[in-house]
């Protein structure tokens, strides 16, 4: 991934105006990515689910290592898309909000950390599809992006979300039973990763030398005291 390209890792939105701009699109990428993944639905058990059974992700299995990026789009039955719908709604909307291009670079990311610990690490011939892997990659990068980009609004929706929706983690630990525990492991992994690597990136100033112990013009401290706190 190209992270110093400034379209993928740039400042993002500034102003409020480009802010309701890049939200407003987030919502269309956000409707339009669950209208996919429901028309996809509609086909897969028109069919009996015979997407789900061709394009899971199986441990080992070379042949299904292109259905990666295919995968988070199938589901195994109607409450099994019913129940990922509104968590991805929710949580890709907020990854998506500061900038849709940072936020389809961290889509694929996601896709590919997830499958691939399900490949690598998943025992027997289980079959595993289903967009929980992103939900779990967009929640964790919601929960930090706001560290990594000092920002204070990100930091504080990442405080809500993360003391919200913790019990998610409980299905992100060996041993659960009826879900894929090794997908939703690898999407909050890349997610984590997502948000480092996907970091606005603050240049650097030179500022002018001043005498030892003269204060700073009072507008400009607080200028930076603002900057600081992600607020500019």
């Amino acid at each position: 991934m190209g992270t110093s390209d400034a379209r993928w890792a740039g400042p993002g939105p500034t102003s409020p105006e480009e802010m309701i701009a890049e939200a407003r699109k987030a919502f269309f990428v956000m409707f339009t990515l669950l209208a996919v993944v429901w028309l996809v639905q509609l086909a897969n058990a028109a069919d009996h689910y015979a997407l789900s059974r061709h394009h899971a992700v199986v441990s080992g299995d070379v042949g299904t290592l292109p259905d990666i990026l295919l995968a988070p789009l199938l589901h195994w039955n109607w409450a099994h898309i019913e129940s990922n719908s509104g968590p991805l709604f929710v949580f890709g909307f907020l990854a998506a909000y500061r900038g849709v291009l940072r936020f389809l670079a961290l889509t694929l990311l996601i896709a590919v950390s997830s499958g691939a610990v399900v490949w690598f690490f998943e025992k027997g011939d289980v079959a595993t599809v289903g967009a929980s892997g992103l939900i779990f990659g967009y929640f964790g990068y919601v929960v930090v992006r706001g560290l990594f980009d000092r920002h204070l609004i990100d930091t504080l929706i990442g405080i809500v979300m993360g003391a919200s929706f913790a019990y998610l983690l409980t299905v992100a630990v060996p041993g659960t039973p009826g879900v894929s525990w090794l997908g939703h492991l690898g999407g909050l992994l890349g997610g984590l990763l997502g948000a480092w690597l996907l970091r606005t990136r603050h240049p650097r100033t030179d500022t002018p030398r001043v005498p030892t112990g003269t204060p700073p013009p009072p507008r400009a401290a607080l200028h930076k005291e603002l900057d600081d706190l992600g607020l500019l």
